[in-house]
């Protein structure tokens, strides 16, 4: 914020020309921006753009700066649009950026055209237009060199923000862990806060995802790191911010003491912001410790002021989540029918803001805390509900949640008083409520038969094959398709199905060579490529496998783990493609980590991350099979 003082500072002088005080008002706009301070950045443009659907006023200005003043009036149009739901802003922002793109271009500045991609790819974002914010963050990154590195740290915190909006979270785990030395070369205490706030909010989502305790402990790290740089670059708002984030996940570790120092500090710098949104949102997070601790009726009367702050302030998605943790205070105290109306206008505030995880999660939370008090169609309407919201959720463990709630509403579901029997079919109603059922374990398992079958409680998983290939066929097409145990590949739904199941006409069955410590991937890897009719040898050691590789077992394919004790996966890939007989042999690299360019240059045909990429594995193999025929023919 220095910066921002000393252009203003430079503003003063009645000496400047017109373009000079244009670039000095742009410059001083972008620092803004950067600090999060939109309507100070539009105040700061001045006379030269003052709000949204106003055209910028150009006249007097070179081409360059032009294009400076549209590609401000574009972001800030962007910023402010989508905070105050202006409808069609951020078409708005696209067109004036645009227009500043063509400029840059046309002058050959390679930085500013980067710039400008940048700011359009922030309102593909905003649209949910994920892609193309990719590609465009990806474009621009390829433009920037370290004479920007501030440029570049921007466009690399925001292609990461993608991936995390994106559910891709291990994507930007990756861009993030790569981006890590070159945020400690760079000297901006803002961006260094910012790369180092989203790093803790990915690394706490995934430690949810996965349970991970490593990656929550490296949260807490980055979240710490964040408020140091943030108290830096003196942004009280954001170093707060990350202060309750620190103090939530702090709550959900049982630390409650550390929980509290750091809500206690992030109370005093909103109250010396005189932001009262964000003080209630740091009553709402302070509930949910109290409830942790078991002090629940603090915890509601904490949780009611928060409610009615954000009731005044219009924060629909923070009063659903202020609803919700005001639901399970009520429940605990015992105060069933009014936790009922709660959560229920949790989840219907929840969707109408376009948050359909914050909708679920209010479904759940009523599923778990009010079951007992539920009538049997009410509990049956809440968990179909709790099943349509949560149907692109990423969070394992509210899917696992989601599961146990559906298995216990079959348990113990109870008859309703009375049918509406127009058109009514037992047999239709049935078959419907056991085929959610399906899908859902199917879904739940990553589309593992034996897993699923595990899930709903039966002893065989040939049992679940009988029903997928009997009265529920069309539920086998859902994450993975389903197929009998057998002895050759007999599935033929594309090309390189037909190919790859033709070899040797089914008289040898397809061999596969899966290295991999982890003995719970181990055995999930192997039900699901055995239920393919493939032959799986699973080796835990990269010294043990090592001699496999070397002797003469045929194998069709190898499977290795990335990082394996004894031998690394990568050294394997190297002493396979150094002998005659694995030159071909088609080798697919897993990891939980980096390492892509180093197994692809070591000779692996393809390089899958865990967990995400595990869902294609089966169409990947079944592709290097087939082109492996294809070389033979």
């Amino acid at each position: 914020m220095y910066l921002a003082k000393e252009l203003l500072h430079q503003l003063s002088d009645p000496n400047l020309s017109t373009v000079q005080r244009a670039r000095l008002r742009c410059q001083l706009a972008q620092q803004l921006e950067l600090a999060g301070n939109f309507e100070l950045a539009r105040e700061a443009m001045g006379e030269l753009w003052q709000q949204i659907g106003d055209r910028p006023l150009l006249e007097g200005l070179d081409e360059e700066t032009e294009g400076q003043v549209l590609l401000r009036a574009g972001a800030l149009t962007g910023y402010i649009g989508s905070a105050n739901q202006v409808p069609g802003s951020q078409e708005m922002a696209k067109n004036l950026i645009s227009e500043s793109y063509a400029r840059f271009q046309r002058l050959e500045n390679s930085q500013r055209v980067a710039e400008a991609q940048i700011e359009i790819a922030v309102c593909y974002w905003r649209e949910g237009s994920f892609d193309e914010a990719r590609v465009m963050l990806q474009e621009a990154i390829s433009k920037l060199d370290d004479t920007n590195m501030d440029l570049r740290a921007i466009a690399l915190i925001r292609i990461a923000l993608v991936e995390t909006f994106a559910n891709r979270l291990h994507d930007a785990f990756r861009i993030q862990n790569d981006s890590a030395v070159f945020f400690e070369a760079i000297t901006n205490d803002v961006l260094k806060g910012k790369f180092h706030h989203l790093f803790g909010s990915v690394l706490d989502r995934l430690a949810t995802a996965e349970q991970r305790q490593d990656y929550r402990d490296r949260a807490l790290i980055e979240y710490t790191a964040a408020s140091f740089y943030f108290e830096q670059a003196r942004l009280s708002r954001y170093q707060a911010c990350v202060e309750n984030n620190l103090g939530f996940l702090f709550g959900k570790i049982g630390k409650f003491a550390e929980a509290h120092e750091h809500l206690d500090h992030a109370q005093a710098l909103f109250t010396s912001l005189k932001d009262k949104t964000h003080l209630a949102q740091v009553d709402e997070t302070r509930a949910r410790v109290m409830l942790a601790e078991g002090r629940v009726s603090e915890a509601e009367k904490m949780v009611r002021v928060a409610v009615r702050i954000f009731e005044s302030s219009g924060e629909q998605s923070l009063l659903a989540e202020a609803l919700t943790t005001q639901g399970i205070a009520l429940a605990r105290l015992d105060d069933k029918d009014k936790a009922y109306l709660v959560l229920e206008r949790a989840t219907k505030l929840a969707e109408h803001a376009g948050d359909p995880e914050s909708a679920g999660e209010a479904l759940l939370v009523m599923i778990e805390e009010l079951r007992a008090s539920l009538s049997g169609h009410v509990l049956n309407v809440a968990v179909e509900h709790a099943c349509e919201l949560l149907e692109n959720s990423q969070d394992m463990a509210k899917l696992k949640r989601l599961i146990n709630c559906t298995r216990h509403t079959i348990s113990s579901a109870r008859l309703p008083a009375s049918v509406d029997w127009a058109n009514f079919s037992f047999n239709d109603a049935v078959l419907r409520y056991e085929a959610h059922i399906i899908k859902l374990a199917l879904r739940d398992s990553g589309g593992a038969v034996t897993r699923a079958a595990h899930l709903l409680g039966f002893k065989h998983h040939q049992s679940l094959i009988s029903l997928l290939n009997g009265r529920h066929k069309a539920l086998r097409f859902g994450p993975k398709p389903i197929a009998p145990r057998r002895r050759s590949i007999m599935r033929k739904l594309d090309t390189s199905r037909s190919r790859a199941s033709e070899i040797d006409s089914g008289t040898r069955t397809v061999r596969i060579l899966h290295v991999e410590d982890n003995r719970t991937v181990a055995e999930a890897v192997k039900e699901t490529l055995e239920l393919e009719g493939w032959e799986v040898e699973t080796c835990t050691d990269g010294a043990a496998a090592l001699k496999k590789i070397l002797d003469d077992t045929h194998y069709d394919l190898l499977l290795l783990d990335y990082d394996l004790p004894g031998v690394s996966g990568i050294e394997l890939v190297r002493r396979a493609r150094s002998v005659a007989h694995r030159e071909n042999t088609p080798i697919i690299v897993l990891s939980a980590a980096l390492g892509e360019a180093e197994a692809r240059e070591a000779g692996a045909n393809e390089f899958l991350h865990k967990p995400e990429d595990i869902r294609n594995l089966v169409e990947t193999i079944t592709r290097l099979l087939s082109s492996a025929e294809d070389l033979k023919t």
